[in-house]
């Protein structure tokens, strides 16, 4: 194993990691996501060791290595994930009917936001708070109407990625 690890390269560690260990990270994800503070920091534990292994990559922090990477953290894979899901959903790209989701809002006196807001269900637990029809809202409701528009599910992404890249300031 430590040879391995002396002798991999940035390019095969990133082949070996999106085919191998990531997937087993993120398998239906949207539908168990996790809300436990132990249950995330332990994935997110999987990826801050598997990023270790790049030996050119040790001496710097966690998010620095992922930033010289080009990953993101499993978090934000997963908020990615809910997003496109909801598009997915919400454009008739799924064979699933979203109302038995959510709802579209009704009010038509906001004027702020784009036209497919959802409705804000109320839950009084935090696990009911928690599932996928509940933990989306928000943060669709807050995507721009350039977002929301787009003619596909990768034009989706890519505006996503676009928007969240300017919205922090990256």
């Amino acid at each position: 194993m430590k040879l391995l690890a002396k002798t991999i390269a940035v390019e095969d560690f990133l082949l070996i990691y999106k085919t191998y260990i990531r997937p087993r990270l993120e398998f239906c994800i949207q539908s168990w996501s996790p809300y436990l503070h132990k249950d995330i920091e332990t994935l997110e534990r999987v990826q801050r060791t598997a990023t270790r292994l790049v030996p050119q990559l040790r001496k710097f922090c966690y998010e620095e290595r992922l930033r010289k990477l080009g990953l993101t953290t499993l978090k934000e894979r997963r908020l990615q994930g809910d997003m496109i899901e909801v598009f997915k959903l919400l454009g008739g790209w799924e064979k699933i009917d979203y109302r038995q989701f959510f709802f579209l809002a009704t009010n038509l006196y906001n004027t702020r936001g784009h036209n497919q807001r959802l409705y804000v269900s109320r839950s009084d637990s935090r696990l009911r708070q928690m599932f996928f029809s509940q933990r989306v809202v928000q943060h669709w409701n807050r995507l721009p109407q350039s977002v929301i528009e787009a003619p596909s599910v990768n034009s989706f992404k890519n505006c996503l990625d676009a928007f969240w890249a300017k919205d922090m300031g990256v």
